[in-house]
């Protein structure tokens, strides 16, 4: 499987309806170094690189999806390194996909306190607040990574900020940042799905159309975006182009739970 059939098998878990992981998004968070940004790996000693190696261990486990071997490494750098702010994220990243907000908690804020500069923690954070269901205390994290020094994943941030907002019911600030997000990274499948499928909600597939096109005629599409196109194209009368749509989805997913739709004819599912 090619690296870009894999990135479009995966997205389509981060939807408005469907938002229970962010781990595309979160990303793997980047080493800190308890308010000293200024240290080059060359200046580290031994018992934080030690420590650094472990996360990065950890880091490929946690993205592999294999999160009892990610914890015990990072379990392990927090042994090695207790001052390791990464480490303590990476754990809260794992708490999190784990279903455990308490501990998650624990893990952000002790991070926070090692680094409070950092915006991938804050990020992290923000968005297991949102899962859940703290969305005032997650959108004032997200604004925190979003005015953390030299901050690079603002893209991501605008994306899960858009996301959490859909899920508390607030359409039109959603709509706001999740274009800001498209701004800042056009490209992102996540983003291009969760607009087009914001704006068919509020019927407007006008606009809708636009972004799910772009994503369905690239080779990100899969079988969650081919089927929200057919709804879109279904609604503004374009028979052709949904028979195109459709045909795209019988041969490409045909075990997918969208073409079963397709077939029962079940256009609300």
């Amino acid at each position: 499987m090619t690296r870009a059939r894999a990135r479009a098998a995966a997205w389509g878990l981060l939807v408005l309806a469907l938002a229970s992981t962010l781990a595309g998004c979160a990303g793997a968070p980047r080493p800190g170094t308890a308010g000293q940004d200024w240290i080059t790996e060359s200046d580290e000693p031994p018992q934080r690189k030690r420590a650094r190696t472990r996360v990065e261990l950890a880091s490929g486990y946690f993205e592999q999806g294999q999160l009892t071997v990610a914890l015990d490494e990072v379990k392990q750098a927090i042994q090695i390194d207790p001052t390791y702010a990464a480490a303590f994220n990476l754990r809260g990243l794992i708490y999190t996909a784990l279903r455990d907000p308490r501990l998650a908690e624990d893990s952000f804020q002790q991070a926070l306190r090692l680094n409070a500069r950092d915006g991938n923690t804050w990020h992290n954070y923000g968005w297991m607040l949102c899962q859940d269901g703290r969305y005032a205390a997650a959108f004032d994290a997200f604004a925190r990574a979003l005015d953390a020094p030299a901050y690079q994943g603002a893209a991501r941030t605008w994306l899960a900020r858009g996301v959490c907002q859909a899920r508390a019911g607030q359409p039109l600030e959603a709509e706001r940042s999740l274009l800001r997000a498209f701004e800042l990274d056009p490209g992102n499948p996540v983003t291009l799905f969760n607009l087009a499928l914001l704006l068919h909600q509020r019927g407007d597939d006008a606009r809708a159309q636009f972004y799910a096109r772009r994503l369905n005629n690239s080779e990100l599409a899969n079988a969650e975006s081919l089927w929200l196109g057919l709804k879109i194209e279904r609604r503004l009368g374009n028979k052709d182009t949904v028979a195109q749509l459709a045909e795209q989805l019988r041969r490409r997913f045909p075990a997918s739970r969208e073409a079963g739709a397709l077939e029962r004819g079940a256009w609300d599912e």
